[in-house]
């Protein structure tokens, strides 16, 4: 069973790989907005397609704004929605 740290741990590896931020995703609080920490909407296309290989997931298009990317908590919801029941 994956936990709700270690799918942070995994967003946070790619978000450090996809998401083109100018600060260090490890110095950012989980709540911290992720468009100001320097990622743009095409970066976050890339981590929306990084996320769909590691958790083996589709994101539907009612997820697709900017909310949903908006931190690794955001993230890490719209994952675990994803997931349930697998």
């Amino acid at each position: 069973m994956t936990t709700t740290s270690d799918n942070a741990t995994k967003i946070r590896s790619i978000l450090k790989e996809h998401g083109r931020l100018s600060k260090d995703i490890d110095t950012l609080d989980a709540g911290a907005d992720l468009y100001q920490a320097g990622m743009t909407s095409h970066a976050s296309v890339n981590v929306m397609l990084a996320l769909e290989g590691e958790f083996d997931v589709e994101f539907p298009d009612a997820m697709l704004k900017r909310s949903v990317f908006e931190s690794v908590t955001a993230i890490g919801s719209a994952i675990d929605e994803l997931t349930a029941g697998k």
